[in-house]
């Protein structure tokens, strides 16, 4: 367990395989940290032959807080931008000149920024459960962008059951399992609790969505986008216009996934981006 430095910002990240391996950057979603790539997820992508790298984003876990920031009206206290930075920062810091790259919803954003402003630190990217920040496609369902956008939580009791309240209307329905869902929220808690940033983070999407899709048809980096049949979060129209704009990009609909990554799929979802990155 280490930390990276983007400027001013400390980033926390760790490792799982061989250092001799081709590297898999991990990059997370909206208020997500790191550990929800959990750890046997992240041991079988390294049973591949793969060295996996995951890190907490900036303002979420245990990289460094923007706490009293300009956000809204004042301006935004940092881009998607900033975030893909953060990313290449641990990279420099392992040491790592290219890396296959895999974004989940936010995440997917972050790695698509990659392939757009550091192409020559991928091999290749995957982009999942995500949209190109056109406002007509992956837009959420008016449920779901409501529990998107409630209060933030105030304690763990509130924490806990937003957690489950809202992977019961965005989770992949056949797989929702609360006692597990219960002990993810639980532990993401005692390790970070940052409601304020999460916001920050969703200021960042918001102010970095217009002018990407233009910039995605002249993505070079060998693509594989993912998206699950049932998201309600970020509905599957997101993942088609991504795989549309990239040029070469192959297009995996996974039936019954939902906006999560139940251990139930775990399989499944390693075996198709192995196979893209063999490929």
């Amino acid at each position: 367990m280490s930390w990276a430095r983007n400027g001013d910002c400390e980033i926390w990240y760790e490792t799982f395989g061989d250092a001799s391996d081709p590297a898999l950057l991990m990059v997370n979603g909206l208020g997500s940290q790191s550990i929800n790539y959990q750890d046997a997820w992240c041991e079988m992508f390294a049973a591949e032959g793969l060295f996996v790298v995951r890190y907490d984003n900036r303002d979420v876990g245990l990289s460094s807080s923007f706490a009293g920031a300009p956000v809204g009206e004042l301006g935004n206290a940092y881009t998607i931008g900033d975030m893909a930075a953060d990313g290449i920062a641990v990279l420099d810091a392992l040491g790592i000149e290219r890396a296959h790259v895999m974004g989940l919803s936010m995440g997917g954003m972050i790695a698509q920024t990659m392939a757009i402003e550091h192409p020559d630190r991928l091999l290749t990217m995957t982009s999942v459960m995500s949209s190109t920040g056109e406002p007509e496609y992956g837009q959420s369902t008016p449920r779901a962008f409501e529990l998107l956008t409630a209060p933030p939580a105030t304690d763990r009791e509130s924490y806990v059951r937003g957690w489950i309240t809202g992977l019961r209307e965005w989770g992949s329905p056949e797989f929702f399992d609360e006692d597990r869902l219960r002990a993810d929220a639980e532990r993401a808690f005692e390790r970070s609790f940052r409601p304020d940033g999460t916001g920050r983070q969703f200021l960042a999407i918001r102010a970095s969505a217009e002018g990407r899709a233009a910039k995605l048809r002249d993505v070079t980096v060998p693509t594989l986008v993912m998206h699950g049949s049932a998201d309600t979060l970020i509905t599957p129209s997101g993942g088609e216009r991504t795989a549309e704009l990239i040029p070469g990009a192959r297009f995996v609909l996974i039936e019954g996934m939902g906006h999560d990554y139940p251990p139930q799929l775990w399989r499944r979802w390693v075996d198709e981006v192995v196979g893209f990155i063999r490929s």
